[in-house]
């Protein structure tokens, strides 16, 4: 990502960008085939979605034979981690309390998602050492 910040995205773009990222560079039509039909979406639609995250900066296009392929700019880890943190201050007003809240109150956390939540903890602590 640049340095520069990029505007913020919905739901909907978040998985319109995971759904690239998992499947590679493709044009509106694959991706309205695929995407777009398992969400109800109309081919427009999903257009109108790709050129929005484009004019974003989160996805690219390139013409191949005559038709535009489109891929995202940045790594899904990369959205994903813009997106939270767009939420947590917009929605949260900065504050992780209600998040870490919502998260003590799952049920269902596997032993790897178990497992990184220490890791992410134990280094948040070892920072906060150094500082």
């Amino acid at each position: 990502m640049s340095g520069k910040a990029r505007k913020s995205i919905g739901d909907q773009e978040l998985a319109l960008l995971q759904h690239l990222s998992e499947h590679g560079e493709a044009s509106v039509g694959e991706v309205a085939a695929v995407f777009g039909e398992t969400r109800g979406l109309a081919r427009s639609t999903v257009l109108t979605m790709m050129e929005r995250l484009r004019a974003k900066a989160y996805l690219r296009r390139r013409q191949v034979d005559g038709v535009y392929r489109y891929a995202p700019v940045a790594q899904s880890d990369d959205v994903m981690r813009s997106a939270v943190g767009s939420f947590v201050e917009k929605t949260l007003q900065g504050s992780l309390s209600p998040f870490v809240a919502w998260m003590s109150q799952r049920t269902e956390v596997s032993d790897d998602e178990l497992a990184e939540l220490e890791a992410l903890v134990a280094n948040l602590q070892s920072k906060r050492k150094e500082g």
